[in-house]
């Protein structure tokens, strides 16, 4: 079983052709070969950015004959999204919270 870190998937969005991979694996699963057809790296780079956000839990794979194809992880992806909704939550906190002083002090 993977274990996500608290940043591991965010710090691996951090690079911007690690990003363009994610991008591209939201519209379709496919292998390194079409990957760095579409993006401005080598094939050797396209999969280090996989083993990357692999690691970070964001990608899965899964073999097809001589190839492997890569999809994003829908556990990887809800870590993140997880995060994001206790980040939003924490804001909308904060702000009722600066509303309410506001008001009482009024």
């Amino acid at each position: 079983m993977v274990t996500y870190g608290a940043h591991s998937g965010w710090e691996a969005l951090g690079d911007p052709n690690r990003l363009a991979i994610v991008q591209r694996l939201a519209e379709r699963p496919c292998a390194v070969g079409e990957l760095a057809d579409e993006l401005p790296i080598s094939r050797p780079a396209v999969s280090q950015h996989l083993k990357v956000l692999k690691s970070a839990g964001l990608v899965i794979d899964q073999a097809m004959g001589t190839r492997r194809v890569y999809r994003l992880s829908p556990v990887g992806l809800s870590a993140l999204r997880d995060q994001l909704d206790t980040f939003w939550r924490r804001a909308l906190n904060g702000y009722q919270d600066v509303v309410e002083e506001a008001e009482e002090s009024s």
